[in-house]
């Protein structure tokens, strides 16, 4: 079977054009992954999300392990083939979800015990079950299981949540079961202090993790802070390992991102703000639900070729929305999916060419005059 792998092709400044290579296949980087949570893109069926040019998405630990439950989709041949997406996925430990859970969990050294949102039911979600979890799903990308501080913490207990979550990624570590095409990455934590953003990438990459991935950020620091966050954690982080930066994000974070050094992303923003009347485009967010939309012809975005602009108008969309037919979030979503997809082929592109930085200044510009227009 093919190694997993992360394979340079080109590079601007920071920014790397590259290629992750899995048991299910690759992923070109930069690059965006859609949020499966519950094995499934909310609105989407899983062709037409690899038609918009998507290689990976995500499934999650914590809801996969409540229902259907990991020994059940294992059972059933694994998640590629529970959801029919032949692709690689990527799963993320849970650890995210049972931290938001605060009055329903019980944190200590072992790990985290909480009760089921669905029916209170009572689980144990270790390091060790994450992988397991993960394993059982058949990820090719494993994350460690972490603790991802809130934005408003003090410096004192983010250190001790960093720690932890450092001696949880060696039991990640050991836990891993190796095999050709699979790959487990470390989880740099620290919040918005400097000294514990490089202790914690300093300390997975002694680990010799297969990737990396930056969590703890877009969470209400705000963007520039995120930035600062990113310049001081990714040149600690190894140049011939992914980086992954986790929920992010908005185009604009992402072509900042991209140019300090990050490979990866997620985020729900596409398909949730498509069930939201709300659309992506080159010159800006698009809110269908607007009046202004009633009578207006055009397509959600005259520069995108994707089926929803090529077939149907601003007006029909607004009318879906104002009816609450279940397609109008169907067909937004594929729009906003697609349009990331386009956004990261341009970057793919301009980085392959080495016009990287003139085309986030054009796409940042076009998207912040935004599309007002008298009709």
């Amino acid at each position: 079977m093919t190694a997993f792998g992360f394979d340079f092709m080109a590079r601007e400044g920071m920014a790397r054009r590259g290629r992750v290579t899995t048991a299910h296949g690759v992923m070109d980087t930069p690059a965006f992954m859609p949020v499966g949570t519950a094995a499934a893109v909310k609105a989407m069926r899983p062709e037409e999300v690899a038609a918009t040019g998507a290689q990976t998405i995500l499934g999650n630990t914590y809801h996969l392990m409540l229902r259907p439950g990991a020994e059940l989709i294992a059972e059933l041949g694994g998640l590629h083939r529970f959801m029919a997406w032949p692709g690689p996925i990527l799963t993320d430990s849970g650890g995210f979800q049972v931290m938001s859970l605060t009055d329903l969990r019980k944190l200590d050294e072992r790990g985290v015990v909480f009760r089921s949102h669905i029916d209170g039911q009572k689980h144990e979600l270790t390091p060790e079950r994450s992988v397991e979890i993960q394993d059982l799903l058949d990820a090719d990308i494993t994350m460690q299981f972490d603790e991802c501080p809130p934005a408003d913490w003090p410096e004192h207990k983010v250190a001790d949540s960093t720690r932890l979550s450092l001696r949880w990624a060696e039991r990640c570590r050991t836990a891993f079961r190796e095999r050709p095409g699979y790959g487990l990455f470390g989880i740099v934590q620290g919040g918005v202090f400097d000294a514990l953003r490089r202790e914690s990438a300093r300390a997975l990459a002694a680990m010799d993790f297969p990737g990396y991935a930056v969590g703890g950020l877009a969470v209400g620091e705000g963007q520039a802070e995120m930035f600062r966050v990113l310049e001081v954690t990714t040149p600690e982080l190894p140049e011939h390992k992914p980086r992954y930066l986790m929920g992010v994000g908005r185009p604009e974070d992402i072509l900042g991102a991209v140019a300090r050094g990050i490979d990866m992303f997620d985020c729900v923003l596409p398909t949730r703000s498509g069930r939201m009347a709300q659309g992506f485009t080159s010159q800006g967010e698009v809110n269908l639900r607007n009046a202004r939309h009633r009578r207006d012809p055009r397509p959600l975005d005259a520069a995108c070729g994707c089926s929803t602009c090529t077939t149907h108008s601003r007006a029909y969309l607004h009318h879906l929305f104002r009816a609450k037919e279940i397609l109008a979030p169907m067909l937004v979503t594929h729009h906003n999916v697609h349009y990331y997809q386009h956004l990261m082929r341009g970057i793919r592109a301009a980085i392959q060419d080495g016009g990287f930085a003139a085309f986030a200044e054009e796409v940042t510009a076009r998207r912040a005059e935004g599309d007002i227009a008298a009709l």
